[in-house]
């Protein structure tokens, strides 16, 4: 376990996936293919669609939020279409006693800097480029492994645990059911995340509502921030644009549907939490996120489920059967 420390994250979600897959390698072995070939398959689809989805997606974000950075520092600049308008803002501010001094100059630099840290994006992801290739070898490898000798992981782990073979067998069963509603349950939760900010983008006027639902969508899985990298970008720049009205319409779908709705209402749901109290899955949740980063997202879920099953089975022990109870 030490030496695996490195890979943990990475061999839990190859198990996850397993999981999820299983019934489509199921599928693959009834139409002919030997277990080794569409294990195989499975995983090779699997790794192609991760790499190739992010990679496309990786390049034309960036590529577009470069182009969005530069643009808006050329209309801030003097004569340009913005630069009148936060002039008019900083008198309305100074009216009421708020320094603005430089107002202007000082988003034109930030929006400079920020075209320039996102042009520089593409190296800090290539130099990491190693790290996040080689954790999903291993998600895949054990992938591969669970699909194809998940009964013989159990069998084994019941030998050597040091639990009645029954509790093993039990909580190996329940990880594998709360894994599975985890994973599909993330996996869901993205997506309708992706769909209702699109949604909001197309009411309020974002261009491009579909190409930053799909960034919307990506971003629910960073921790802490996640949708807010997006859809609030998106309501300044409505601002900038000459549409406060539009920019409100934004920040409170934002706020109440894409965050609020789709948190606190659906990924509870989704993620297998809805047989714990509502504290518990708030706390597997975002716990989780607090104590692993973006793997908690996965992580928090399981470890709460497997602790409240383990609780389960201590209080069915400590219950008297049927027999003890008419000896005594």
């Amino acid at each position: 376990m030490w030496l695996a420390r490195p890979f943990l994250s990475a061999l839990l979600l190859g198990t996850l996936l397993a999981f999820l897959l299983e019934p489509l390698y199921e599928l693959l072995a009834r139409r002919g293919l030997r277990s080794f070939m569409a294990s195989l398959t499975t995983v090779l689809v699997s790794a192609a669609l991760v790499l190739v989805g992010l990679s496309v997606f990786v390049s034309l974000f960036v590529t577009r939020a470069v182009q969005f950075s530069v643009a808006l520092r050329d209309q801030l600049r003097a004569g340009g279409p913005l630069n009148a308008r936060v002039e008019a803002l900083s008198g309305w501010l100074g009216h009421l006693g708020i320094s603005t001094s430089s107002l202007t100059e000082r988003l034109e630099a930030g929006a400079g800097e920020i075209a320039s840290k996102l042009a520089g994006m593409a190296g800090t992801l290539a130099s990491g480029a190693f790290g996040a290739l080689l954790s999903l070898l291993f998600a895949m490898l054990m992938m591969h492994l669970v699909l194809r000798h998940w009964e013989r992981i159990v069998n084994a782990l019941v030998m050597v645990a040091p639990l009645p073979p029954r509790h093993t067998q039990e909580l190996l069963s329940e990880f594998r059911r709360v894994g599975r509603m985890t994973i599909f349950g993330t996996v869901m939760t993205g997506l309708i995340q992706g769909v209702l900010a699109a949604v909001g983008f197309w009411i309020s006027g974002v261009p491009e509502p579909i190409f930053f639902g799909i960034a919307t969508a990506l971003a629910s899985l960073i921790p802490a921030v996640g949708t807010l990298l997006i859809w609030i970008p998106a309501a300044l720049y409505l601002f900038a644009d000459g549409h406060p009205g539009r920019g409100v319409i934004e920040l409170v779908w934002g706020a109440l549907i894409v965050v609020g709705f789709s948190d606190y209402v659906i990924r509870p749901r989704l993620v297998g939490a809805s047989e714990m109290p509502e504290l518990l899955a708030f706390i597997a949740l975002f716990g989780g996120i607090e104590a692993f980063g973006l793997s908690g997202l996965i992580i928090g879920p399981v470890l709460m489920a497997l602790a409240i099953e383990v609780l389960r089975l201590y209080a069915r022990e400590g219950q008297p059967n049927d027999d003890t109870q008419k000896a005594s």
